[in-house]
């Protein structure tokens, strides 16, 4: 048997937990369902301009059951390396495990329902320009929602890894998504064409090091602009 390589450093340790996270959307329906929930719920969760206590609370209901659906992907590998054969201690804890699921899917809907469903705010969604949403909340959740969906691409692709390669360019989708949220919040040409300058400084690197063909890049930027655009032009009014 091969053995299990131990981390020499801490690039190594992220490394090998994002491999972690990787597997686990490859391998496991429940996993690809929760990621692609957590991309819709973060961009509805912006749209709704939601503040920094909902966003906590949000963040860490839509944590919990991630974290809860990879502890059962690790209690069922470990009872499958130990026996393939039946016994009832092993499906108890494979049952115990995927109970823990449940009950954080049950917890993330209610939480989910009580904040969207608050003073009818998602039928108050309109599209009208708001340059002004509160800064801090939307930069996180923009970039939440381009890593994550730079990351789904990669693993549907079956090409490159989170920071490198793929059919996505991420840092060509963040560093637009940068560029155009100074374009928003600034109104300045010449701010505007200093942050656009660089963005592009940033997708020829990835083009020129052979990391990211310039579709990739090219689709990495709309993807940038258009997440941003999309918080930025719809709001709900107050």
């Amino acid at each position: 048997m091969r053995p299990v390589p131990r981390p020499k450093n801490h690039l190594d340790s992220f490394r090998y937990a994002v491999e972690g996270i990787v597997h686990t959307f490859r391998t496991q329906k429940h996993m690809r369902f929760h990621f692609f929930t957590v991309v819709l719920v973060l961009l509805i969760s912006a749209l709704l301009r939601m503040n920094r206590v909902e966003m906590a609370i949000l963040f860490l209901v839509v944590s919990s059951v991630l974290i809860a659906e990879m502890l059962n992907t690790a209690i069922e590998s470990v009872v499958d390396m130990v026996t393939q054969a039946y016994h009832p201690l092993a499906k108890l804890a494979k049952d115990i495990a995927a109970g823990a699921v449940l009950i954080a899917a049950i917890n993330a809907v209610v939480v989910g329902i009580i904040l969207f469903l608050k003073d009818r705010r998602i039928a108050r969604l309109s599209i009208q320009i708001d340059h002004d949403p509160q800064p801090m909340n939307v930069m996180v959740t923009v970039t939440l929602l381009i890593l994550i969906i730079v990351m789904l691409s990669k693993v549907v692709g079956g090409k490159g890894s989170l920071l490198h390669g793929g059919i996505v360019s991420g840092h060509a989708a963040l560093s637009f998504c940068l560029a155009a949220t100074i374009m928003y919040r600034a109104a300045d040409f010449l701010t505007t064409a200093l942050a656009v300058g660089l963005a592009l400084l940033v997708a020829q690197s990835r083009v020129e090091g052979k990391i990211h063909t310039l579709q990739e890049v090219i689709v990495g930027g709309l993807l940038g602009v258009f997440v941003t655009t999309l918080i930025y032009f719809v709001r709900v009014p107050l």
